[in-house]
């Protein structure tokens, strides 16, 4: 990356075209490697994610300079957060924009919502990896399609003393 500063920040409804050029950018290896051009996020329209966004979803945003780099978004069920749709765009992957991004997520939903929990898919090793180093533990496995297994994770939220959440 360069010099400047990863910048996170709440995503808006002026953000969504950015958001979808950057979510499929980041899902195109994830088609490659199942073999299925047609998940989800990458046939979400503009119009869905608009929606997403003008709803009661934490939906936040990186940026590098004025570029889109990232995004996770946080949807809420009773006291647990759904967490989805982490994105970074493909030249920057592996640089910890990822990580940040859940970071400042679960920081900001901590209180809200009491534990996080999301999905990946069997083959996604990277995602796997990502979220074992940040605390998630697997709870079970849900066979979808004959190419496709996804691994369900949760992590507890402890409150952070000192942190307080994106407004």
């Amino acid at each position: 990356m360069s010099d400047e500063a990863v910048s996170i920040e709440r995503a808006g409804p002026s953000d969504a075209g950015e958001l979808l050029t950057v979510q499929r950018a980041a899902y195109l290896t994830e088609a490659q490697l199942y073999g299925d051009p047609f998940l989800p996020p990458l046939v979400e329209s503009l119009d869905q994610i608009r929606a997403v966004l003008a709803g009661d979803a934490m939906v936040l945003k990186a940026t590098l300079g004025e570029r889109v780099i990232g995004a996770v978004r946080g949807q809420f069920s009773d006291r647990t957060c759904l967490v989805g749709r982490l994105v970074v765009v493909p030249d920057l992957q592996g640089q910890g924009v990822g990580h940040s991004l859940m970071n400042v997520l679960e920081t900001a939903v901590t209180g809200r919502a009491d534990a996080c929990v999301l999905f990946t898919g069997h083959l996604s090793e990277t995602g796997l990896r990502l979220y074992r180093r940040l605390g998630y533990t697997e709870t079970h496995r849900e066979r979808v399609a004959a190419h496709l297994t996804l691994v369900h994770m949760r992590k507890p939220l402890a409150p952070r003393p000192g942190l307080s959440p994106l407004g």
